[in-house]
């Protein structure tokens, strides 16, 4: 049965890719700059996807493992989380044996491309932005590679970038 939302308010995220892997420019390069976001193998990132991230909220895309790491554009979810396919496929880098079509354990969502930024926010000029400190993405030990973004981080990440923020 389909989960019907009762969340009436928009919410932000912050998805990280190696650009090696997937970058910005993958999107653009998509289909209607439309993909799914799969290969997420983490339970708190799951979950995220799962349970909270909703069609028509905002994604900052990261680019991680790279030099600089940085926030490169914005994206938006197009579709609510659903069991991520890339599990059951053995010979796809993403399988996991334990999940199954009739128990899935990985979740991924849709996402669809707004914008690149002209240029990158990198992360050194997000640590020096006071109104940033709390960011997850900046926080010691902090990992995922799906987190949670404020409504106020959002849009101080957009003023960085020259632009009017969309909220």
């Amino acid at each position: 049965m389909a989960k019907v939302s009762t969340r009436k308010s928009r919410q932000y995220w912050l998805f990280k890719s190696e650009p090696e892997s997937f970058s910005i420019e993958d999107l653009k390069a998509a289909k209607d700059q439309t993909t799914y976001w799969d290969g997420v193998r983490n339970f708190q990132a799951r979950n995220m996807l799962r349970d909270s991230i909703q069609i028509g909220d905002g994604v900052l895309f990261y680019h991680s493992n790279v030099d600089p790491l940085a926030i490169v554009g914005t994206a938006r979810v197009v579709k609510n989380g659903y069991p991520d396919h890339t599990a059951f496929d053995s010979k796809n880098d993403h399988y996991d044996p334990k999940s199954s079509k009739e128990d899935p354990t990985w979740y991924m969502v849709d996402i669809r491309l707004v914008q690149i930024f002209e240029t990158p926010i990198t992360r050194a000029m997000l640590q020096g932005v006071e109104e940033l400190e709390e960011m997850v993405l900046l926080q010691k030990g902090s990992r995922l590679s799906v987190q949670p973004v404020t409504t106020d981080e959002w849009q101080v990440i957009h003023r960085l970038a020259g632009l009017k923020p969309s909220v």
